[in-house]
Formats: structure tokens, C-alpha cells, sequence
């Protein structure tokens, strides 16, 4: 698929895999629309940007806040005219514990990992029915295949993202509307730094950023990654649940000593 001339969204693209994401598409003839919370940061990479694609526009954009989607694309379809390319990767995670239990996290983590999505894909969709054609990838996790102590409001906001994607790519197949599923392992982030535990594979945003890339240019279904981390999630995710939750328990128990 030939990109040149596309106008790209990329939502969370302040830090992270975003930037990275933003970085590697600006050395490409696009037009691109990069949103997130924090203006200053976006403001800060569109400068670093401006020399390699001077087609750039910012918006201060907090996913899960309707009414910021909203105006975020009123101003993209004045500037571009539309969005050809969606990655909607905007993204929260919070490690709870549950003695010091607070829904707040789960409104966060919901807002923007899922809700986020759905706030998008309410202004794109009837732009990309309309034409018979665009593409969304959606950024989930590796994460999505069980219920991990300490980030269930996370994993499962992922797996039911994962799940929602999947449905999606049916539906919207009859239009040539493309969906794709990332299910990135461990990157190397501002929130994955937050981390106590180790982190196996863990990948450079700028890695996990050319195989994003590669993958929607390519139309893939899924874009997963690392394999490693794929091969390991798959075997963990057939495994039986009371056997799943024991090998857990003990994995718990020892992170809580180490705290």
C-alpha cells in the first residue's frame, strides 16, 4: 500500500509509541494529524518534526472527553479535508491494589483505552462509509488473553477492545473499510517505566514503531509483537484456569515481597 499523499491520524502521539509512530511517518509524503492531552509535548515534537514534513497539525485532545474528538476532527476535516489512516493509539494503565481500591482508575482506563475509541470511530466512520474506504488500527495489547493481578482494569479493557476490533473487521469488511488489531508486548514507555515487575522482550518504541508501520502498509489483520511474547500469551492463554491462577498466585505473592 502506497501511503504517499494520505492523511494519517495518530492519537496518543506525545510519548511512547505515538511519538515514535510520529517520527517515522514524518519522513513519509503524509499529512498528519497528531493528537494527545498535552499540548506542550505535541508542540515540542512538531517542531523537532517540521523539518522533515511541514504537513503537521496538533490538537489537544483528551480521548475519553467526547467532546474533545469532536472538535479535534471538525478541525482535522477543515485543515486535511479528512482522515485516510487512523491509529488510534491513545492509552492508559494504572496498577491498582486492592486494598486502596478506586473506580477511578477504572474510568481512566476505560475512558481512553476504550471509550476513546469509540469517540473516534463515531466521527470516522460515516466519513470512511461514505467513501468505501479507510483504515483503523486499533493499538490493544498482548495483554488482552487473561486477567492479570494488579492491571485487571487494563487487561480487560484491552481484551474487550481486542473483541470489539474483531467484530468490526466483519462489519465493516462489505464497505473496504479495513480494522486492524496491534497487540504490541512490552515497549519501553513512560507507562510501561512504571513497571516493578520485569518485562521479557521488552522492544524500543522506534522498533515497535517500524513494525506498526509496516503492518498497516502491508494491510495486515493483526500486527502482534514481539513473537516471542506471542508464542508465550498464546501458550498462557490455553492454559486451564485453575492451573493459570495457581502459577499467578505465586507470581502475586512474589511481587508483593518485593515491594
Amino acid at each position: 500500500m502506497n501511503i504517499n499523499g494520505k492523511t494519517i491520524l495518530l492519537t496518543g502521539a506525545s510519548t511512547g509509541i505515538g511519538k515514535a509512530l510520529a517520527y517515522q511517518f514524518a519522513k513519509e509524503r503524509v499529512n498528519l494529524a497528531l493528537a494527545a492531552r498535552r499540548i506542550e509535548l505535541l508542540e515540542d515534537l512538531k517542531n523537532e518534526l517540521i523539518q522533515l514534513n511541514s504537513n503537521i497539525l496538533i490538537q489537544k485532545c483528551d480521548v475519553g472527553k467526547k467532546s474533545d474528538v469532536i472538535n479535534a476532527y471538525n478541525i482535522i476535516k477543515e485543515k486535511f479535508g479528512g482522515v485516510d489512516i487512523a491509529i488510534l493509539n491513545a492509552g492508559v494503565g494504572h496498577y491498582m491494589n486492592v486494598e486502596k481500591y478506586d473506580s477511578g482508575f477504572a474510568e481512566d482506563i476505560y475512558g481512553a483505552n476504550l471509550f476513546g475509541i469509540f469517540y473516534w470511530l463515531e466521527q470516522l466512520l460515516p466519513d470512511f462509509l461514505k467513501r468505501k474506504e479507510g483504515i483503523i488500527a486499533g493499538v490493544s495489547s498482548l495483554a488482552d488473553n487473561r486477567g492479570y493481578s494488579g492491571s485487571s482494569f487494563y487487561s480487560s479493557s484491552k481484551a474487550a477492545l481486542t473483541n470489539y476490533l474483531e467484530g468490526l473487521r466483519v462489519e465493516l469488511y462489505p464497505y473496504g473499510v479495513k480494522v486492524i488489531t496491534v497487540r504490541p508486548g512490552f515497549v519501553k514507555t513512560p507507562m510501561t517505566s512504571t513497571n516493578k515487575f520485569r518485562m521479557p522482550y521488552l522492544m524500543s518504541p522506534d522498533k515497535a514503531a517500524s513494525i506498526i508501520i509496516d503492518g498497516i502498509k502491508k494491510q495486515k489483520r493483526v500486527i502482534q509483537f514481539p513473537w516471542q511474547m506471542v508464542l508465550l500469551t498464546n501458550i498462557v492463554g490455553l492454559l486451564p484456569g485453575g492451573f493459570y491462577e495457581a502459577l499467578a498466585k505465586r507470581q502475586f505473592k512474589k511481587l508483593k515481597k518485593e515491594k
